[in-house]
């Protein structure tokens, strides 16, 4: 099946919430953005192709969330397959990864070339999978994306990428972009913070454009993820604390994934990460650090259960890890001491 694009929205007829002076993104553009972001990985991955064969299986974004009956069944078939015994250790798990799902492709786009979508909730995709990352589809005719301005000035954006890399290191995994769960360290319970001294905190005043990350919040939390935690919340025993602090665990864990891919990519978005961490829900949910050039990590305030899990351990970002083990954890990564 094939469909014809419409007439792409007029510049001023944008979105609520979004400021006046955006422009629309024109079509060839985004689909050569989303075609060189969903090369990063799985995660990252948005189809844009202008009709398919499997049409009536895709549903607007904004069902995920009030089809309460359908995720219970989901998160009871996840816990039979993780083996674990408690309903809210598998929600927030699947909860962690649908949110580095959400933000993946977002801050793949909106570093690579400035875009941004609008009106996800209504206008991009997904279809039912038993297993892996959500299928994610944004149709031409009706998905709008808009041009933001340049992270680093503010200033107007350049029409077009950032440039790419001459040669590069191989894709990411098929592996989530956050610290998930099983990806790691299975460390001895405890409790510890980020090693003192360590490094210096990513994002704050002046590190990136906190327009734009405003802007990324609110399509990514306030459009997605906020009906989706309440629908999680509403069929599970989940503080709503954990959910946010998974949420801030995935958008951390993309510095782990992007830059293998695209490491001319990396500053930008770390830039971006670090000031979205400040805002709203976000805040407080962890600390994201660099303790050598180009290595981000994240020690967040919580632990999304996954120890819980036979044979469990700790996330390499749990806030339950011993501060001696993180220590040498970090410097494992590192290459060094800290």
């Amino acid at each position: 099946m094939t469909t014809s694009p419409s007439p792409t929205p007029s510049p001023g007829d944008l979105p609520e919430g979004f400021p006046s002076g955006m422009v629309t993104a024109e079509p060839a553009l985004v689909t050569k953005a989303l075609a060189e972001v969903s090369a990063i990985g799985p995660y990252f991955e948005i189809s844009s192709d202008a009709g398919r064969e499997d049409e009536p299986l895709w549903r607007p974004l904004r069902e995920l969330s009030r089809d309460t009956e359908a995720l219970r069944a989901r998160i009871t078939d996840y816990r039979r397959r993780l083996g674990a015994r408690e309903d809210r250790v598998a929600a927030s798990i699947l909860f962690q990864g649908l949110a580095a799902r959400m933000w993946s492709p977002v801050v793949g786009t909106v570093s690579a070339y400035g875009l941004l979508p609008a009106t996800v909730s209504e206008h991009l995709l997904w279809r039912p999978v038993p297993t892996g990352p959500l299928p994610l589809w944004a149709p031409p005719s009706t998905m709008r994306w808009l041009v933001l301005p340049s992270l680093a000035t503010g200033a107007a954006p350049e029409a077009g990428p950032a440039p790419a890399p001459e040669t590069g290191p191989a894709p990411a995994s098929e592996a989530s972009p956050a610290f998930g769960p099983g990806i790691g360290l299975a460390l001895a319970p405890g409790t510890g913070a980020a090693p003192a001294g360590a490094a210096g905190i990513i994002g704050g005043p002046g590190a990136g454009n906190g327009h734009v990350a405003e802007l990324v919040y609110r399509t990514v939390v306030t459009e997605m993820l906020e009906p989706l935690a309440e629908a999680f919340r509403s069929v599970s025993k989940i503080a709503s604390g954990l959910l946010w602090g998974n949420a801030g665990s995935a958008l951390a864990g993309i510095l782990r994934t992007l830059p293998q891919a695209r490491p001319d990519l990396a500053p930008r978005a770390a830039r971006l990460v670090g000031d979205v961490l400040r805002l709203g829900v976000l805040a407080g949910t962890g600390r994201l650090a660099e303790p050598a050039p180009g290595t981000h990590l994240f020690v967040r305030s919580s632990c999304c259960l996954y120890y819980r899990v036979q044979p469990g351990g700790y996330c390499d970002d749990c806030a339950l890890i011993p501060t001696a083990d993180r220590a040498a954890q970090w410097a494992r990564l590192t290459g060094g001491p800290l």
